[in-house]
């Protein structure tokens, strides 16, 4: 057994999804979501109101659970209503990875492993805020 599928029987056994929020990332979502399919099926995409091709890349990716809203609304509230909506389908924990491509899907496996040793806790990965690639919004955002 490889390492992507310990990581997908581990997702099922811990009932655990990935939520990916997104707004007008249609550049990278494609790319997102293959990636963290490769570790897991159980994935929640929040459309959050975008007003390009993000509806028709979701779509194309059979069994992928969405969520859609006609006006953006924010990303706190699109998570909120993804957690919401992921306990309403017996996920047990969520893992969050951002649309723009500055999450990556390999780094899935830690996060598992680390939920298997700390059940009961909210486990925050730490981004390097001080990288040329991390837009403006973002690094305020995190400050």
């Amino acid at each position: 057994m490889n390492g992507s599928s310990i990581c997908r029987q581990k997702f099922e056994e811990l009932k655990a999804c990935v939520i990916i929020p997104t707004y007008n990332n249609e550049q990278t979502l494609a790319a997102v979501i293959s990636d963290v399919a490769g570790y897991t099926g159980h994935i929640i995409v929040v459309n959050d109101g975008s007003t390009d091709n993000t509806r028709n890349i979701i779509d194309t990716f059979p069994g992928i659970q969405c969520i859609s809203y006609e006006k953006n609304v924010g990303k706190g509230w699109a998570l909120r209503k993804a957690f919401e909506y992921a306990v309403s389908k017996g996920y047990d924990f969520a893992v969050t990875i951002d649309s723009d491509g500055q999450h990556f899907a390999k780094d899935l496996p830690v996060f598992i492993e680390k939920l298997e040793q700390e059940r009961n806790a909210i486990i925050i990965g730490a981004r390097n805020m001080n990288q040329e690639s991390v837009p403006g919004g973002s690094s305020f955002g995190n400050k």
